[in-house]
């Protein structure tokens, strides 16, 4: 297998197995779309210049495709008034002969309680520019409404559909991060299977200074951690990462222990 769809399939493996953020509608009231996981090899090559919101929405083109009880209509339909892009839908799509609407999202959230007031409001960006709930909120007022503007409308009507008869569900997959001072974080709505590693700052490492290190580039971020990777010491790590957190940009990060065990987590700089 060429080194290029080797890194692909990795890359989906990792997809698949990045847990749905809530399970029904448990949160904001958004209907999570249900799939059930199944392996299997992608045939597809992907551009490697897509960024990776694109490259994932790829994975989960090649992902319903492979459900004999879903149909593709149309993916990425920009809708438009008098030429200016009003905005785009994912993707509609027939899941056993029912219509949907499917907004598509992968994120990478810190889980830092300084930040507002209740468990949705704790989840920020690694570089604390974007959150959580302001990814819900653009979900609720302006994505999922696309739908229901003059101008879908006429869309719909052009592959035979009324808004009415669609339903709208979000496909939301995430890795989440805790704190390295306190990992034991309590959740009720956000699915706690989607922590998948830790959080902190360089001197915070201090601990695994006889550990090994590395840092994925950044389509590598969906992989499961795995041991083939040119790990580094704590001082190459930290050489390799002062430049990094010096232009205010938080790496993801793997950390293997002694005993072998191997653990995703961020460098932040803040």
């Amino acid at each position: 297998m060429h080194q290029t769809t080797k890194d692909i399939q990795k890359r989906y493996d990792g997809f698949l197995q990045t847990n749905c953020l809530w399970k029904d509608n448990a949160v904001f009231d958004l209907h999570h779309f249900e799939i059930p996981y199944k392996s299997s090899k992608i045939n597809s090559i992907l551009d490697e210049k897509l960024r990776l919101g694109k490259y994932i929405e790829r994975f989960v083109s090649f992902e319903l495709a492979q459900n004999t009880s879903i149909e593709i209509i149309a993916e990425n339909i920009q809708i438009q008034k008098e030429k200016i892009t009003l905005g785009e839908l994912d993707c509609i799509l027939l899941k056993e002969k029912k219509p949907i609407h499917l907004e598509i999202i992968y994120k990478l959230y810190l889980y830092d309680a300084s930040v507002g007031h209740t468990e949705i409001d704790h989840f920020i960006g690694p570089n604390r520019k974007d959150s959580l709930l302001e990814k819900l909120t653009k979900l609720k007022e302006k994505q999922l409404p696309l739908l229901y503007s003059n101008e879908c409308l006429e869309y719909l009507k052009t592959i035979n559909l009324s808004s009415e008869n669609v339903a709208q569900q979000v496909y939301f997959k995430a890795q989440l991060f805790v704190p390295i001072a306190n990992r034991n974080i309590q959740l009720s709505k956000i699915n706690k299977e989607c922590i998948v590693g830790f959080y902190g700052k360089l001197k915070e490492l201090a601990q695994f200074s006889k550990c090994k290190f590395y840092i994925p580039i950044k389509k590598d971020w969906l992989l499961v951690p795995h041991e083939n990777v040119k790990w580094q010491s704590f001082s190459q790590f930290k050489e390799a990462t002062t430049p990094i957190l010096d232009r205010e940009f938080s790496p993801l990060c793997w950390l293997k222990k002694e005993n072998g065990e191997i653990e995703k987590f961020f460098l932040v700089w803040w």
